[in-house]
């Protein structure tokens, strides 16, 4: 096993940044879906303002919660598209003919979805609190380690997805795009988890992100800051990112056993 070199983790990135760098096609949707679902969201809650009784403000439920659910999605996607990018271009098989490990090509795409999710959310942010009003103050401080619960749940989808992909092949990322969604209802993004069957809010128990938009709830309303829910979420986050790396370096092992990697085409592999 060769040791970890922090500069095969950076031409990882940099091999990213070039592609970015060099298509505006890459570029534009780190900002146009962020910001249409702000646009969207943001008329929306100013809607339900106009409509609602006095005292309720809708902005920091509502758009606050749309904006994280957002930020969440970037971190995974980024992963997954940073993976996908040596999927399109067949590039698998020259990229681990070289020395370059696992965990450094791994470390790769989430150096890249940090990036690319920084970019999204300062995106996000602007348009949020220059044009609706939205202020962070409302949650405190305690945003930033709820964010980075779903900052590392992101990750963790954002690994398995990829180790799908590697898994199955290339016609499988079409099961990855939607995993957000699928998550979402369960992860109680715009309503409390006990509004869910009792079936529904056991997976949700077993969810991190559930556990942040209650907390994020409670602390809208004035409540004090939940401090358990946020310790049990970060394990349960930290636990799936261990679970997910081990499964992406277990099917990557098989992949190279198998002789996958030199098959790997346009079609489903077996």
């Amino acid at each position: 096993m060769t040791p970890f070199r922090a500069n095969r983790v950076a031409a990882i990135v940099l091999r990213q940044l070039y592609l970015m760098r060099g298509s505006f096609t890459r570029i534009l949707p780190l900002f146009i879906w962020v910001g249409i679902d702000m646009v969207l969201w943001g008329f929306m809650t100013r809607y339900l303002n106009s409509v609602a009784q006095p005292g309720l403000d809708f902005v920091p439920t509502l758009l606050g919660a749309v904006l994280m659910w957002d930020f969440f999605q970037r971190v995974m996607h980024g992963t997954t598209t940073a993976f996908f990018e040596d999927v399109w271009s067949r590039n698998f098989l020259n990229v681990f003919a070289t020395p370059l490990g696992v965990s450094e090509y791994v470390a790769g795409l989430v150096l890249t979805s940090i990036v690319t999710s920084l970019l999204g959310l300062i995106v996000m942010v602007v348009l949020a609190s220059g044009c609706f009003g939205l202020s962070f103050l409302s949650y405190g401080l305690l945003v930033i380690p709820f964010a980075l619960v779903l900052f590392l749940f992101g990750i963790a989808l954002g690994v398995f997805g990829c180790a799908v992909v590697l898994r199955l092949g290339p016609a499988s990322e079409w099961f990855i795009w939607p995993i957000p969604a699928i998550v979402s209802p369960f992860a109680g993004v715009f309503y409390p988890v006990a509004t869910l069957p009792a079936w529904m809010q056991g997976l949700a128990h077993a969810l991190p992100p559930s556990y942040v938009f209650e907390a994020l709830r409670t602390i809208v309303r004035g409540g004090a800051p939940p401090l358990a829910p946020l310790l049990w979420s970060t394990a349960l986050a930290l636990a799936y990112v261990v679970a997910a790396c081990l499964f992406f370096s277990q099917v990557h092992r098989r992949a190279v056993r198998t002789g996958l990697l030199a098959r790997y085409s346009a079609e489903s592999v077996n």
